[in-house]
């Protein structure tokens, strides 16, 4: 019986249109296309090192949350300011 390879298209990895650090805090900005114009998301990661791997996680501690606050405020204005067509405005 004959072994049939399949051959996998990956899709490429879409990567953030913008990110912003600050120490270990990380937000990335995504942009979706949508039928009303550019809608942008906002993803927060605290980033670690466990032995020689960078990791990240989604959960911080009381020393990170200035830092939270202070990249989803720069996250906030730029997408305000890269905003095209009106569509993540009011």
């Amino acid at each position: 019986m004959a072994t049939q390879q399949r051959s996998q298209k990956t899709e490429p990895k879409t990567k953030p249109v913008h990110e912003i650090r600050l120490g270990r805090v990380k937000a990335a900005i995504w942009a979706n296309d949508t039928e009303q114009g550019t809608r942008h998301n906002v993803t927060i990661a605290r980033l670690y090192k466990e032995g020689d791997d960078w990791k990240t996680s989604h959960s911080f501690g009381r020393d990170e949350l200035p830092l939270v606050q202070k990249v989803a405020d720069l996250a906030h204005s730029w997408i305000f300011e890269h905003a095209r067509d009106g569509a993540d405005g009011p």
